[in-house]
């Protein structure tokens, strides 16, 4: 019988994940659209979509407020998830667009990501695995980029370019925010209480998906954040976690690469972090039924009334220092 490797090597080894379960959107669709409860990667979702054809990093940079008044919006800078809350910078959209569209011509190395295409090619389905921590360190840093726009709200000409309805089975209550980032963008450890359709636009990401039970109440952070609950685990510094990275380490889970016109389900309740590949444009449907708006998302709404109230959580969270700012 062999024995278990030291605590250090499962460290520096990370999580042992797997490869969501995938299938197209010709079985997705075919098969009647249901109620899922477990992470679901369906190849070619949103391909058909006018979004997948017109959105492109140059096409969203020669957007105009009515009067011609340029576009700005709040990006985010660093992790949100983790660390001291800073406040957030306002900038115009135009010019971190054109320079998006200018690395993404330049090309994706293959070896680029936490799993490099050389690696992926190499595993069989069902086989667990664990990923580049190094080259993930040493090659990325948490870029400044934009962040839950709710783009569709403000052009409401552009929910023309998208279905989402045809992805959800039965009504429900959805809300739309557009995440668009260079190479090496991290959206850190966190899970929200809407279930997600995950559609990517542009570009590739990595999402690293866990059953809420795989992070222990330890590692679950306090600050608060409108709909999420956040993690004390920074993916870009677990050198110096070594707490959290022994936590981390032992966790079990999924990995999905979401490529341009593909649709990752995020249920309720699992942990996730992101990572960009390649410059990328991605749109976050979340989803609520009337049910869940009656029950968690009241729960949610109330917290995040007494929050704006100083009643709850003041001073602790993602918004405070921003919303001084």
């Amino acid at each position: 019988m062999t024995a278990a490797p030291p605590p250090a090597a499962r460290t520096a080894d990370g999580p042992s994940l797997r490869f969501v379960s995938e299938m197209s959107a010709d079985e997705y669709f075919s098969g009647g659209r249901r109620d899922l409860r477990s992470p679901l990667l369906v190849r070619g979702a949103i391909r058909p979509w006018p979004a997948c054809e017109r959105w492109s990093f140059e096409t969203l940079s020669a957007l105009r407020r009515p009067g011609g008044e340029e576009v700005r919006v709040r990006f985010q800078d660093g992790l949100v998830e983790q660390g001291k809350t800073r406040p957030l910078p306002v900038l115009p959209v135009a010019p971190f667009l054109r320079e998006l569209a200018a690395e993404s011509a330049r090309g994706v190395p293959e070896d680029r990501g936490l799993l490099p295409e050389r690696r992926r090619r190499g595993l069989r389905e069902g086989e667990s695995f664990h990923l580049d921590w190094e080259a993930f360190r040493s090659g990325v840093k948490p870029w400044t980029y934009i962040a839950d726009w709710p783009i569709l709200e403000e052009f409401p000409e552009l929910r023309k370019d998208f279905d989402i309805r045809s992805l959800w089975p039965g009504p429900r209550w959805t809300w739309e925010y557009v995440f668009v980032g260079p190479a090496g963008t991290v959206t850190g450890l966190h899970l929200d209480i809407h279930n997600n359709w995950f559609c990517q636009v542009r570009g590739s990401k990595e999402l690293l998906l866990f059953p809420r039970s795989e992070i222990p109440p330890s590692c679950v952070s306090g600050k608060f954040n409108h709909g999420s609950v956040l993690t004390t685990i920074d993916i870009l510094r677990l050198a110096e976690q070594p707490r959290e990275a022994e936590a981390f380490a032992q966790a079990r889970g999924l990995y999905a690469r979401a490529e341009a016109g593909d649709a990752l389900f995020i249920p309720k309740g699992t942990w996730h972090a992101v990572v960009s590949r390649e410059p990328s444009i991605s749109l976050g449907v979340f989803g609520l039924t009337v049910p869940e708006i009656l029950t968690e998302g009241a729960w949610a709404e109330l917290k995040h009334l007494l929050h704006r109230c100083g009643l709850y959580k003041a001073g602790d969270c993602i918004c405070h220092e921003a919303a001084q700012a």
